[in-house]
């Protein structure tokens, strides 16, 4: 019988070091950044399911398009920046009423960088 190893999935072999990680499935590090992100992400599409009923029907067309474009993916929002603008534009366009809206847009800007 020939010496031959199978190994199934990844392998790590770590010779010596200090506070090795191993292989990062991106889960160590920016972690509370994620946590901080999808909660903009949860505020700003709460807020616009309430601001719908003060909408024109071409404005809450825009939003509805919007909701699903929202997720917690910084990489994703990034490429989205028109959506981002479009849904401030509707919210500074309503007023008073809109302000949540475009206040949980900033503050989701804000983490974006």
């Amino acid at each position: 019988m020939s010496d031959s190893s199978n190994y199934y999935g990844p392998v790590v072999n770590m010779n010596g070091g200090r506070e090795n990680v191993g292989i990062n499935y991106g889960t160590v590090g920016g972690a509370a950044e994620d946590v901080e992100l999808r909660a903009a992400v949860e505020e700003l599409t709460r807020v616009l399911r309430e601001l719908h009923p003060h909408l024109a029907p071409d404005q809450a067309r825009t939003v509805e398009g919007a909701l699903p474009e929202l997720t917690p993916d910084r990489s994703a929002l990034r490429e989205r920046g028109m959506v981002l603008a479009s849904v401030a534009q509707i919210a500074a366009t309503v007023g008073e009423v809109g302000r949540p809206a475009a206040e949980a847009v900033g503050r989701l800007l804000g983490l974006l960088g």
